[in-house]
């Protein structure tokens, strides 16, 4: 199992006022570099809630070639309730259950959910991304905030999502005639680098590999983990 260490500590059983702050103040955090080491395997992140119980799917898959390497599950109660904006609060403790129970960190994370193009810049790859000071990437099926042009249909096209003149992140046409995605940096990528990582992981479906795998396991309500 991996040792997680948390950078930005701070408690999750709080109002949602008080995670907006907490919110506010972890943004400062949130850093925009190229990665500092080659990719060779990147980790899908996915909660599915039901009946009050939340369960968290990590599938790391190598890269390039998409083999899935492991996996992993976790389940608790779930311990935020809804609120726009503030989900990280309510998938983050589960997520961090989950990647606990892996022989390593993948070498970047891509989660469904947005990293910067956040309304407070830190959705929860990002969020995920500061805690852990690792490299993260939102990719997620809706956009929270900003404004873009139409994007052209063929795959691998792409335009900018902005707010107020900001670059914040990519709206990415993953499958012709499909709805794309809104990547956003999470933490400590670039957004050309989130948006290539996207690409190359979404080879057949709208949402990237891991991500779809992870989906597909935190829906089976089963635990484990697994090494191939």
């Amino acid at each position: 199992m991996s040792d997680l260490t948390l950078h930005h500590a701070h408690p999750w059983d709080v109002s949602p006022e008080e995670a907006v702050r907490i919110q506010e103040q972890l943004a400062r955090h949130v850093r925009e570099h190229p990665l500092s080491v080659p990719v060779r395997t990147v980790g899908g992140v996915d909660v599915g809630v039901k009946d009050n119980c939340s369960r968290a799917a990590v599938v790391v898959v190598s890269y390039p070639s998409l083999q899935v390497v492991y996996w992993a599950t976790e389940e608790m109660p779930t311990p935020f309730p809804y609120v726009p904006g503030l989900l990280s609060f309510r998938e983050i403790p589960v997520i961090l259950r989950a990647l606990a129970r892996l022989p390593a960190l993948p070498d970047v994370l891509l989660c469904d959910a947005q990293g910067k193009a956040h309304p407070r810049g830190l959705g929860l790859a990002s969020h995920l991304g500061v805690l852990l000071d690792h490299p993260t990437v939102g990719c997620a099926k809706r956009r929270l905030v900003g404004v873009h042009p139409p994007v052209p249909d063929g795959r691998g096209a792409w335009v900018p999502l902005t707010r107020e003149g900001k670059v914040i992140g990519a709206v990415v046409r993953t499958r012709p005639g499909v709805k794309p995605v809104y990547v956003s940096v999470g933490h400590r990528v670039t957004l050309e680098e989130a948006v290539r990582l996207v690409l190359d992981t979404a080879l057949r479906y709208r949402l990237p590999e891991p991500i779809r795998l992870a989906h597909r396991l935190s829906q089976q309500g089963v635990l484990e983990t697994g090494l191939l």
